[in-house]
């Protein structure tokens, strides 16, 4: 495939509602854009780092420097043998940096899939039509306000529920939501590596509250602290930022670390290394479902048909674009029974709205390939 022009577009949506982690508290999504350029095609790829290295090392000013200096010219490179397939190759001797080549090669696979008419379902391997909607509950400044917050999503029918917990909100917030709606919804909680080992007492007594799972309780490269946790709670240990590759999966599944894994694309440097831990996964019956990164309808395009492989059972963070944004950068995804539909069109299956495109840009730098 021969690439004519990459473009960085720094763009700023506000969210609809402040989200807040164990990380901190975002008003706005704040992405770099890459649109790959063929003489038939675009591929589109919106980047997962957020602009201070909070979530993990990476951020979006380092990210846009990587990309320009370190990353683009390793694909230059290749020239006409470039693909999708190579990128991982080509860019492996920079070392980390996984967000910023997930984003080149996502934005690549979309243009490849483009020039050949292949939906990004077909190209993954998708089973399914749609995929299972959860929805994730930031922290909040009290329990009504979090009550009236799960009560809309459950109105608008998500099937899953994610509590985002830290110290000091989590035993209480989650007994408040299970004697409010019951036992029946589907209840998970997501500590972003929140708390140490020495806690395993405190987080056993969730237990009784038949959690789904217990998403990324310790620091990310502690495998062994979570092996050892998974053995003192009754609640499954699911891990998200530990895992950044399908090597990173067996060795968690066979420490004993988790029994469910989150797969971020963006964290674990594109779509292709996804497909693969679900593959690792799967050979070992563990199960996995999709994270989220606030993502625009650009990479929630993506997310979907990747949910749609077989061994995504579990609901993910696929949420609806109205969960985050008044007006998404491409046509919204909507909710239709708790599911959202898998784009059937070529790469990605979805168009950027170039006029929303225009009032959220506040910069832009063209790579002539």
């Amino acid at each position: 495939m021969r690439i004519e022009n990459i473009e960085l577009r720094r763009v700023t949506l506000p969210l609809v509602s402040p989200f807040r982690t164990s990380f901190g508290t975002s008003t706005e999504r704040e992405t770099t854009l890459v649109r790959v350029s063929t003489a038939t095609a675009e591929g589109w790829a919106e980047c997962a780092a957020e602009p201070d290295p909070l979530y993990s090392s990476e951020f979006l000013d380092g990210a846009d420097l990587v990309i320009r200096d370190h990353l683009v010219p390793r694909l230059q490179a290749l020239g006409d043998r470039l693909t999708a397939e190579h990128v991982a190759t080509a860019l492996a001797p920079v070392k980390g940096h996984p967000m910023a080549k997930a984003v080149l090669e996502t934005a690549i696979l979309d243009a490849q899939l483009k020039e050949t008419g292949v939906s990004f379902g077909q190209y993954l391997g998708a089973v399914h039509d749609t995929v299972p909607a959860g929805v994730s509950v930031g922290i909040m400044d009290s329990l009504d306000e979090l009550l009236d917050a799960v009560a809309g999503y459950l109105a608008e029918g998500y099937l899953r529920i994610k509590l985002k917990i830290e110290p000091g909100w989590d035993l209480v917030p989650v007994r408040a939501v299970r004697e409010r709606f019951g036992d029946d919804i589907l209840l998970q909680v997501d500590a972003n590596t929140a708390y140490s080992l020495a806690d395993a007492r405190h987080l056993a007594r969730l237990d009784p509250f038949d959690l789904l799972l217990m998403e990324q309780p310790l620091k990310e490269d502690d495998l062994l602290g979570h092996a050892a946790l998974a053995r003192l709670i009754t609640t499954p240990i699911c891990l998200d930022e530990s895992i950044e590759s399908a090597r990173d999966a067996a060795a968690a599944i066979t420490l004993g670390a988790c029994s469910i894994i989150n797969v971020k694309p963006a964290r674990v440097g594109g779509y292709l290394e996804a497909r693969r831990i679900h593959d690792v996964a799967a050979a070992h019956g563990v199960p996995v479902w999709c994270g989220g990164m606030l993502e625009t309808g650009i990479g929630r395009a993506a997310n979907v048909a990747l949910a749609a492989l077989p061994n995504f059972v579990l609901p993910g963070d696929t949420s609806a674009s109205n969960r985050y944004y008044a007006q998404d950068l491409t046509a919204p995804f909507a909710l239709e029974d708790g599911h959202l539909r898998v784009p059937s069109g070529p790469g990605i299956g979805v168009d950027v709205l170039p006029d929303v495109l225009a009032d959220v840009t506040t910069a832009r730098t063209d790579i002539a390939f």
